[in-house]
């Protein structure tokens, strides 16, 4: 997105909401190799070379979310590349799931599972960046898809079941 008075004042708004988002992400980092205020500022960095329109707080805060997944797996690839340790910790996901993606093959393995989801359920996988990635309650989620929060509740169990079910496979 070409800087514009609108897309700013959008990431002015958002900015500290994505600064706690990004900290919740990177709890106990071992290397503090990417603090939150990098994570926040590389993910506007990716937002501002894209090309989209902000239609509301929500939809930027997914696409936000979005752009902070995509700077955790680059780092995580950038350091499994390099053969040093590193290790991302992202909080846990869910407690479907048995621990929090503590390495960057956890980190990359939850990115291959969400984009397995992404391919055979879309709004599922909207679902879970959208809570997972950039916070939002179940009435906002529902609100950003256009969905009912019963139909959240519903894709949620199954989202988390499927991707636990995955993440296990890889594991």
């Amino acid at each position: 997105m070409a800087s514009s008075p609108e897309a700013d004042h959008a990431y002015s708004l958002a900015y500290e909401e994505l600064r706690r988002l990004a900290q919740c992400l990177l709890v106990g980092e071992r290397h503090a190799s990417i603090s939150p205020t990098t994570l926040v500022h590389e993910a506007w960095l990716k937002l501002r070379g894209g090309r989209f329109t902000v239609e509301s707080e929500l939809h930027f805060k997914r696409i936000a979310a979005r752009a902070m997944r995509q700077v955790l797996v680059d780092a995580a690839r950038r350091r499994r590349a390099e053969k040093h340790g590193g290790g991302l910790t992202l909080v846990a996901f869910d407690e479907g799931l048995d621990a929090p993606a503590s390495t960057d093959e956890q980190v990359l393995a939850l990115d291959g599972a969400l984009t397995e989801l992404e391919h055979r359920y879309p709004r599922q996988a909207e679902m879970v960046e959208s809570r997972y990635f950039a916070g939002l309650s179940i009435p906002e989620t529902a609100e950003l898809l256009g969905v009912s929060v019963a139909t959240v509740n519903r894709d949620w169990r199954a989202a988390r079941a499927w991707l636990a079910a995955e993440l296990r496979c890889a594991g």
